[in-house]
């Protein structure tokens, strides 16, 4: 028996206002653009400031509207300046999305440089604190809001050689914790995403092997899209989640879930576990 139904309506955010911390390019940007197209009004971050712009110009040349803000999201001061260039330019602040991400290159924890960790530490965590802290005061004057915060499977249940990057992605996971609680009866819901691994420039970098690699490394056997964890972002943001506050969402085909080894047995004979995308 077939049943025949309607798709249900995008998540729509016009007359919102939304910002995208970290949107110079990868995840980000596409988020932005997501953003963008679901109706809202996107003020972009980060401190490459051409980047940015060319990330803001291409939205408004699609039709929307953006604003870019060049932003060190370890600096108070910065950060302060980027609400309130939002709300001077937009009016209100109805959705944030903090992406911006930094850390040492991989290295086993005693050999790891402490400016390095440091490095994670300020953008990862204080970054995303501040973020929430001018973030939120600004959603209370426009009635409430949605914030999702950038962490990553990492922050979940560590990677060798990345103490740094990892720590950094599991404070993210409990000051987001924290937040929703401290606002969930005041109109604010704040979420955290945890992407596995996902086809950005640095993967692409990487080259074919350790995209294969990295795909294979997922029960899904495949690697992620930007679009996927933009398209989440989004969903987070809207009314379609409005119930949604404190949680963490893996976006991992299926990695935190558990182990599935490419090779499956039944009744004691292997058989090859399907590898496709």
């Amino acid at each position: 028996m077939t049943t025949t139904g309607t798709m249900p309506p995008r998540p729509s955010l016009g007359g919102k206002v939304a910002l995208v911390a970290g949107a110079s390019r990868g995840i980000g940007a596409v988020t932005a653009r997501a953003f963008a197209q679901a109706g809202a009004a996107v003020v972009v971050a980060a401190r490459d400031k051409d980047a940015l712009e060319q990330v803001a110009e291409g939205i408004r040349a699609d039709g929307g509207r953006a604003l870019a803000v060049p932003t060190d999201v370890g600096d108070p001061a910065s950060v302060e300046q980027l609400v309130q260039q939002a709300e001077a330019a937009f009016g209100r602040l109805d959705a944030a999305f903090n992406n911006a991400t930094d850390g040492p290159m991989p290295a086993p924890l005693a050999e790891l440089d402490p400016e390095g960790f440091d490095r994670a530490i300020r953008t990862n965590i204080r970054g995303t604190f501040l973020g929430m802290k001018y973030q939120i005061p600004a959603m209370l004057r426009s009635g409430g809001g949605a914030i999702v915060n950038m962490a990553s499977l990492a922050g979940l249940q560590g990677v060798a050689n990345l103490a740094g990057y990892a720590a950094g992605k599991a404070g993210i996971v409990a000051l987001t914790k924290v937040a929703a609680l401290d606002y969930a009866d005041q109109g604010i819901r704040v979420n955290v995403v945890a992407p596995g691994p996902i086809l950005t420039h640095h993967l692409e970098a990487a080259g074919e092997e350790a995209q294969r690699r990295a795909g294979l490394s997922t029960p899904m056997r495949r690697v992620g899209r930007s679009e996927e964890v933009a398209a989440t972002v989004v969903w987070l943001c809207s009314d379609q989640a409005s119930f949604v506050t404190g949680v963490t969402l893996p976006i991992d085909g299926g990695q935190n879930a558990g182990i599935k080894p490419q090779q499956m047995y039944r009744q004691g004979q292997p058989m090859e576990a399907d590898r496709g995308a």
